[in-house]
């Protein structure tokens, strides 16, 4: 609800319109071609003879004695629509003072104006108040006034918490047109001309936005924050906290009440400076939860209340991703973004998409993303937990007040154990996109990888038959790491992306084609510390699997040899019990004793196949060739140049992998959607 400042009688252009400073981002969807008359309504004129939109003074006494004399002669129509609308005032336009500000077409809605006004009714509760008159003129627009009027009829129980997280309607203003069509108005409250889009697309919004909602100490107390200042991240985390624990709590009055609001956007939330409270719009369009008919049954009933609170909360998930990802507020991304869920990708791969979509040029500087990824990545959860893919799966406004990502960190909250394991991982996730030169890194990485084998959700092969296609790109290696520095090797290879891409041959039967893609760039001369630019190249390896089940061993000492066995560097049970016996993690793992064994599917290779291509030919050189391919075996994990040495699979979900190899080590990968060579 933004509103421009207007003269008394302006003419304003089908194309444009005078707006103030304090919305510049406003813009008209839609010119609407109409006049304000001295009785007060609103009538259409012809298109083909104006341009623009007239608008006349509608505050002289004339036009107030005219609409007066209207009043005075109801018809049969609006007596039946006094009965209908009886639990709300039917104001008169003499109540009213009408203010410069009018707003035409918002949100795209054309069938709609907006004016500012003051009550002048020295008899009336709220005398000297300014309020909006909405004029709707289709009869579209008609019903969604006459239905925002209904809610409050169904809500009036609860008015305050009803005023507090929905815009106050007053009542109307109905008037015989000479047309035939009424003239119906809406008069409800003000809660500033910005709405939540207009804040966003401020350039000083943080700070303007802190000032409005006076943020005291009682109001950072609720979020748990120690201090009031702190960088720019910590400050849009606690208002995103704010203004979506305020958001969630008046969607779930509606969802208590039976209703749905079906129309949440950044345009139709509002932020009221008086009470600071989110306000989510005129319930217009608000939905019943139960059809009156009696021909549904109770289960066709509980399904439909089921697809509108995940309608609701896939909209709230949209709010959610524009706040924070300030990026999104650009419609190219945006649709990028809608894109990939449109299309029935897991929602938790979303990191992954957001940081090849984004690049390396964000002007906001990544803050969104740094705040999904604080607390172990609980944001990126949340969001997650919106926008799943199935309405069945996303989580409730409750559950979603619950979580660890809108709680402060001083308050006492028991996290899921999808919670725990999206932790584990996003942990993981973080680590091996640092540079790891240190054992501590290494050992660290190593001792979450376990953790979440130990926590595995699908360890059965047909749970993998569903999860594991698709293309995979390698984070991490807990093997051998072999790099560039230190050495002189004879050719001088600088690896890229690493990709493990898995096929279905059949849904009847148990095999897998795996197709290993690495990216590389062969670096010639002396110059090559400064200039990594180099001859591009692409080693791939093709083979087949069969999976079936099987366990991961855990091989204790040997009483009678005295020899003791270890399939890895992480896998020695005395190592990890002696690090999960600990009180950090002894009520996160699910058995009381250390396992000798774990559930894991097998992996049996059968040949395989290696083709490397080279940008250039490196001037026909063989030995040139053989020495890359050599340096090749050298950096790659061995695993992934011979597919045959993995042998089994110990973590999947719908975003992370772990394979495991026949020498113990674990090979971490995260699923990939676009190339960064494709995408733009």
């Amino acid at each position: 609800m933004a509103l421009c400042i207007t003269g008394l009688n302006p003419i304003l252009d089908s194309t444009s319109l005078a707006y103030s400073a304090r919305n510049l981002s406003t813009r008209l969807t839609v010119p609407v071609h109409l006049h304000f008359t001295f009785t007060g309504q609103f009538s259409s004129l012809d298109r083909k003879r104006h341009k623009g939109v007239c608008c006349s003074s509608i505050r002289n006494a004339a036009s107030a004695s005219s609409m007066e004399s209207q009043e005075d002669a109801p018809s049969a129509s609006s007596v039946c629509l006094e009965e209908e609308l009886d639990h709300v005032e039917r104001f008169k336009m003499s109540d009213f003072k009408i203010l410069g500000s009018v707003s035409i077409g918002l949100g795209g809605r054309a069938d709609e104006v907006l004016f500012e006004a003051k009550v002048k009714d020295r008899g009336s509760p709220l005398y000297n108040t300014v309020v909006v008159l909405r004029q709707l003129s289709s009869v579209q627009a008609q019903r969604r006034g006459k239905r925002a009027i209904e809610v409050l009829k169904k809500l009036v129980r609860r008015k305050l918490l009803y005023h507090s997280y929905s815009m106050q309607v007053h009542g109307y203003i109905s008037l015989p047109a000479s047309g035939g069509s009424g003239s119906f108005i809406l008069v409800h409250g003000y809660h500033g001309s910005f709405s939540l889009r207009h804040w966003l697309q401020q350039s000083d919004w943080l700070p303007t936005l802190e000032a409005t909602l006076a943020l005291d100490e009682e109001s950072v107390r609720k979020v748990g924050e120690d201090t009031t200042g702190g960088p720019a991240v910590s400050r849009q985390l606690r208002l995103t906290r704010i203004l979506m624990r305020d958001l969630l709590i008046g969607v779930n009055y509606l969802h208590s009440h039976g209703l749905a609001h079906t129309e949440l956007r950044l345009e139709n939330v509002h932020i009221s400076p008086v009470d600071r409270h989110i306000k989510v719009g005129i319930l217009g369009n608000a939905a019943d939860f139960y059809e009156d008919g009696s021909n549904s049954s109770f289960v066709d009933s509980m399904d439909r209340r089921q697809m509108m609170i995940a309608f609701d909360m896939r909209c709230v998930g949209f709010i959610m991703a524009k706040m924070v990802i300030r990026e999104l507020m650009d419609p190219l991304i945006f649709a990028k973004f809608k894109s990939f869920l449109s299309k029935g990708y897991d929602p938790s791969c979303l990191r992954e998409f957001m940081l090849e979509i984004l690049g390396r040029s964000s002007p906001y500087g990544y803050a969104g993303l740094q705040i999904l990824d604080r607390n172990w990545g609980a944001g990126w959860h949340l969001l997650s937990s919106l926008l799943a893919t199935k309405p069945s799966e996303r989580i409730s406004c409750l559950d979603a007040l619950r979580h660890p990502f809108l709680c402060g960190p001083r308050w006492r909250v028991v996290p899921s154990m999808d919670i725990i394991r999206w932790g584990l991982g996003s942990t993981a996730i973080r680590i091996s996109e640092e540079y790891i030169y240190r054992q501590s890194q290494r050992s660290r990485l190593a001792h979450f990888i376990d953790l979440m084998e130990m926590l595995n959700p699908h360890p059965k092969p047909k749970n993998w038959m569903e999860l594991l296609p698709g293309k995979w790109r390698l984070l991490y290696c807990t093997g051998r790491h072999v790099g560039l520095t230190l050495r002189q090797p004879p050719a001088r290879v600088l690896i890229g992306d690493v990709h493990l891409t898995v096929k279905r041959g059949s849904k009847l039967k148990a095999n897998l084609s795996f197709i290993s893609d690495i990216g590389f760039s062969v670096m010639i001369g002396q110059d090559w510390p400064h200039n990594k630019a180099g001859k591009s190249g692409k080693l791939q390896v093709n083979s087949s699997f069969t999976l079936t089940a099987g366990r991961r061993l855990y091989l204790k000492q040997d009483q009678t040899t005295e020899q003791k066995f270890y399939i890895g560097p992480s896998s020695s049970e005395e190592a990890l019990a002696q690090k999960f016996s600990g009180k950090k993690w002894r009520k996160i793992i699910p058995f009381k004793e250390f396992p000798s064994s774990l559930p894991a599917p097998k992996l049996a290779s059968s040949d395989i196949d290696v083709t490397m291509n080279l940008e250039d030919p490196l001037n026909g050189s063989i030995d040139m060739a053989r020495n890359v391919l050599q340096e090749l075996r050298t950096q790659v994990p061995p695993e992934i140049f011979d597919l045959s040495k993995l042998v089994c699979g110990t973590y999947v979900d719908s975003r992370l992998l772990v394979l495991r190899g026949v020498n113990g080590s674990a090979l971490l990968f995260s699923r990939s959607f676009v190339d960064r060579n494709t995408s733009s």
